[in-house]
This record gives structure tokens, C-alpha cells and sequence, in this order.
């Protein structure tokens, strides 16, 4: 039988050639927010493994708005420049190059994760943060609520991130706004306390994540996709839920965001998770039904006939993975063989290519 999980998939103009997309992942590895040697190696390893769709790591619009000192960036020209070359890489050998525009908001200014991951210290490089409302992130630094005219820069800052991923080769741009960072906390009742129009009613605590989507849309040709990844619950009673994230994905969807990236939580400190594999495919069918939208499914994805499944039973359009590519950087290539699909190496790999009984081809 012909195999959902690498079968094509096409957004506007973009054609991916199956449905394993590789997931945004920091790597905290960057000096000044421009990518280096490693980023190349890393992210261009995943296309040669037979990737449809590599996302690079979560980029910065503005530099408060990176999580570390450490985090990737696209805020300028020189970003954009330093992007290039990779990018053109990912489309030379398959896969389509992509970028997740993002902003850290109170969860900004940290260390990074294996140097313990909480807010830094005065001495150590801290700078202020923001947010919705001067909530902190659990024990991280408290944020200052930024004011109406913030609000707007910040919306102009994914604008030009947008120009700026556009000048550097990528074909799809996502909007991250999951995990807690900026606008997911302000779509949040749990972390957005305000009273003018950015909060109080649902219409409100969205309305920057519709002013952002509605900006990047206007910036990126309309033959090229824009996603939008959202933390589809916080994992709390009272906070954001599947039913509001239907809500905000339909307005997305008339915006013309093209594909919800579907994860969830990262907003309250002590959530209460029900971990376990594909724990959160719920939530992209949710979606996917609910606002008749594309979705891609995320969280503890590891197996071929598990990511075969989720495509083949409409829970999903495409599988994104991080953890499994971190381990397996020939993921697609492994898993193909174990569904019985053709999927040919690279000429300078081809004396590796095996049939589906793992005798050496002629």
C-alpha cells in the first residue's frame, strides 16, 4: 500500500515531497543572533536524511526578544546574509527551507538550558523583559506590561523579521506562538491581566496575535505559506484551551495563515501534563476539524507506523519532530524503508542504499 506519511503535500506554490517536517530547535549556539558552522552542519544534515520541510531554529525579531544571549536572530540585513547559505543548502538537497519568527517575551534574558536555563543574574548580560502583564514565568525575572505603542513596534518587528526571512532564501515562515513566550502569554487569561484593548475578553488577548499574523501575511508573497504554531492549551484549569485555540485558528485561517503547527503548554510554570507518545495529535485533529485548517502534529513522535498513522487518519497534514531528528538526523530515510517506500539517497550515500530486506542494491 502507498504511504500517507511520504506522500506529497503542497502549500500555495510550495511543494513538500512528504510529510515529515524537521521542528524548529534552539541550539543556543549563536553569538549576536547570526547562525555559524554549527547551524550549517546541523540543519543541513537533516535535509540530506530526507526531510520535506526544515525549519531553522526559533530566530529572533528583535534581540530583547531572545530567549538567551546565545539565541539566533533575523532582526537585520546582516541576519538575513548569514541565513542565505544555509537556506539555499536545505533547497539544494530536497528539503524546503523555513524559519520560525519568534519573541521571547517573559521568558527572555535566561541562560541556557544546560547551564541551568533560569533568568540571569544583573552581572550576567540580564536586560528587562516584557509582557502582557507584570506576571513573571514561575521564579523567572518579573516582566514590565509593555505599553500600547510596545505593542505596535513589536508587531512592526515581525513585520521586517518577515522581510528580513524573505531576503534570505526561506520559502515558509511560522509565527511562533506557543510555549509561553510572547504572544501565546498575551493570548492567555492566565498571564494577560490587562485592561485596555490587548486584554480582558478573548477578541482582545488575541488581537496581537491576529495584528502579527495580518503583518507577516502582508510581507511574504502570497505563492509562499506562513504558519503559525500555537500552544493549543496551557495545561491549567482556567488558562488558554483547545476551545479558544479553535477560535484563534479560524481567525488565522481568514487572515490566510495556511497550517497550525499544533503544540501545547509552556506558559504556567507548575502545568499539569499528561505525557506520553503523540499526547498532543488531539489537539491538531481538534484543530484540524474544528477550523477547517491544515495542521502538523508535534510531541513524543518517534515511530514510522505511529507518524504513518497520524497522517493516514486525518489527525494531521504532517508530522513536525524535534527529539527524533536530534537522535536520527536520516529519520524520513529509516522510516520509508520500514514502510516499504522508495526514497533514494544522495549519489555520495548511494553505496549505503539497501532494499526493503536489507540486501545491497545492483
Amino acid at each position: 500500500m502507498a504511504s500517507h506519511l511520504f506522500s506529497p503535500f503542497v502549500l500555495r506554490s510550495v511543494a513538500f515531497h512528504n510529510r515529515v517536517f524537521v521542528s524548529p530547535m534552539c541550539q543556543y549556539s549563536s553569538e549576536d543572533g547570526m547562525p555559524n558552522d554549527w547551524h550549517f552542519v546541523h540543519l543541513g544534515s537533516r535535509a540530506v536524511g530526507g526531510a520535506s520541510l526544515v525549519f531553522v531554529e526559533a530566530s529572533a525579531v528583535t534581540p530583547a526578544g531572545r530567549i538567551t544571549p546565545w539565541d539566533a536572530g533575523i532582526w537585520s540585513a546582516a541576519h538575513a546574509e548569514a541565513w542565505r547559505r544555509i537556506a539555499q543548502f536545505l533547497r539544494d538537497h530536497g528539503a524546503v527551507p523555513g524559519i520560525q519568527i519568534a519573541h521571547a517575551g517573559r521568558k527572555a534574558s535566561c541562560n541556557k538550558p544546560w547551564l541551568g536555563g533560569k533568568s540571569l543574574a544583573p552581572g550576567e548580560g540580564a536586560w528587562p523583559t516584557l509582557g502582557p502583564s507584570a506576571i513573571p514565568f514561575g521564579h523567572y525575572a518579573t516582566p514590565r506590561a509593555m505599553t500600547v505603542h510596545e505593542i505596535e513596534r513589536t508587531v512592526e518587528d515581525f513585520r521586517a523579521a518577515a522581510g528580513h526571512a524573505l531576503a534570505a532564501g526561506f520559502d515558509v515562515v511560522e509565527i511562533h506562538g506557543a510555549h509561553g513566550y510572547l504572544l501565546h502569554s498575551f493570548a492567555s487569561p492566565l498571564s494577560n491581566r490587562r485592561e485596555d484593548h490587548y486584554g480582558g475578553s478573548l477578541e482582545n488577548r488575541i488581537r496581537l496575535a491576529l495584528e502579527v499574523a495580518r503583518a507577516v501575511r502582508e510581507t511574504w508573497p502570497r505563492d509562499k505559506p506562513v504558519f503559525y504554531r500555537i500552544s493549543a492549551t496551557d495545561w491549567y484549569e482556567g488558562g488558554w484551551d483547545v476551545e479558544q485555540s479553535v477560535v484563534l485558528c479560524k481567525r488565522l485561517k481568514e487572515i490566510g495563515i495556511d497550517l497550525i503547527d499544533c503544540s501545547s503548554g509552556g506558559n504556567i510554570h507548575d502545568q499539569k501534563i499528561k505525557l506520553g507518545p503523540g499526547y498532543q495529535v488531539p489537539f491538531a485533529e481538534a484543530i484540524r476539524a474544528g477550523a477547517d485548517i491544515p495542521t502538523a502534529a508535534v510531541g513524543l513522535i518517534s515511530e514510522a507506523v505511529q507518524a504513518e498513522q497520524i497522517v493516514a487518519l486525518g489527525q494531521a497534514d504532517a508530522v513536525c519532530m524535534a527529539r527524533a531528528f536530534l537522535r536520527d538526523p536520516y529519520w524520513p530515510r529509516h522510516a520509508a524503508r520500514a514502510l516499504g517506500v522508495e526514497l533514494p539517497w544522495p549519489d555520495q550515500y548511494s553505496r549505503c542504499d539497501v532494499g526493503p530486506l536489507g540486501s545491497p542494491r545492483a
